[in-house]
Formats: C-alpha cells, sequence, structure tokens
C-alpha cells in the first residue's frame, strides 16, 4: 500500500515538473498533453485520473512555482533577526522569485488568464499574502508599525508588488537596477507606517 501512495506520488510530481516545462517554455495554450504523458511515460488517462484536464495540472503547476517563491522568500527573510530587515528581504526576495525566467510565464502571463482572476488572487493570498499578513502583523504587535489596518496595509503592498512584477518584466535587460529601484521605493512607502 505504502509503495502504490509513493509510486502514485511520484507520478504526480513527475507530471508537475514535465508540464511545467512545457507551460514555460511553449505557454498554455500552445501545450500538449499529448506531449506531456509520452514524456512522462504515461497514457493520458492517467493524466486525466491525477489532474482531471489541462487547467487542473496547470493549477498544479501554478501552486507548485507559488510555493516555491514562497519558500524563496521564507528563506531571504529568515536571514535576519530584526523584523524590518526580514521584511524587506522577503520584499526582494519576492521580486526576483516572481520574475525568474522560468516563473515568468507561469505566473505573470497564463496565471490570470488561465484561472481567472478570481481563483489567481486566491492562490496568491495562499502563497503570498498570508505570509505578508502575518509578518505585517507580528511587526505592529511588536510596536515597529503604527496602528494602521494589517489588512489594508497587507493589501496595498501586495498589489504595489504585484504591479512592480509587470514593471520588472518589462525591463529585465536591466533586471538588477530595476529591482533596486523598486526596492527604494518600498522602504520609502513602508517607512511611512514605521512606528
Amino acid at each position: 500500500m505504502r509503495k502504490n501512495k509513493a509510486e502514485t506520488e511520484k507520478t504526480i510530481q513527475d507530471l508537475i515538473v514535465i508540464a511545467r516545462q512545457h507551460f514555460t517554455v511553449h505557454g498554455y495554450a500552445n501545450v500538449s498533453l499529448e506531449e506531456i504523458v509520452k514524456e512522462a511515460g504515461l497514457t493520458r488517462g492517467a493524466l486525466y485520473h491525477h489532474f482531471n484536464n489541462k487547467k487542473g495540472l496547470f493549477l498544479a503547476v501554478f501552486e507548485a512555482v507559488q510555493k516555491e517563491v514562497g519558500d524563496h522568500v521564507e528563506s531571504a527573510a529568515a536571514k535576519s533577526d530584526d523584523s524590518w530587515d526580514q521584511l524587506i528581504n522577503g520584499c526582494q526576495a519576492f521580486l526576483e522569485g516572481a520574475v525568474e525566467s522560468q516563473n515568468q510565464y507561469i505566473l505573470l502571463i497564463d496565471g490570470p488568464a488561465v484561472l481567472g482572476w478570481e481563483m489567481f488572487r486566491k492562490m496568491d493570498e495562499k502563497y503570498s499574502m498570508n505570509s505578508l499578513r502575518e509578518q505585517l502583523q507580528h511587526m505592529q504587535e511588536q510596536h515597529f508599525i503604527k496602528p494602521v489596518s494589517i489588512e489594508a496595509l497587507t493589501h496595498c503592498l501586495s498589489g504595489a508588488m504585484n504591479e512592480a512584477i509587470l514593471w520588472i518584466a518589462n525591463h529585465l535587460d536591466q533586471k538588477k537596477s530595476v529591482i533596486e529601484e523598486t526596492m527604494i521605493v518600498l522602504q520609502y512607502l513602508l517607512e511611512g507606517v514605521r512606528k
């Protein structure tokens, strides 16, 4: 029984890895499920058993990318014991992770288009905004942030970063300097709520 569960999990992960490569290179609309199952050495029925359809497979890939970016943010934030540094490090890691070449098309282009705005926001909430909200709440409890609405602050900061990601993605030839410019502006914005 354990072997079957482990084999099933491996099959699912293999499909996600292969599909991610295809979605990254070709974009959702140009990806053929036949190519994915052929590369995975599976049948189309096996794919449908685990993901129901192409959109279900894309959602699994999208979640894997979101989780990976979220882990990158957490890791960068953990490099400091200072709450402000954790917030700044996390913001920068989010910007850097979202515009990585293997993430851009999935997160910035196909994500909202394929999943729809409501599902896209739900995934953003689950993998990005919840961590940001927790950090801001913790900082307010430690009296590092003025008594403002943490919910409003979370949405404003998340929205600013999501828009900045789109801007950065259009200037990848200057990625490093554009991220630095964005971080300067984000720090100025955050100084406004610093206690």
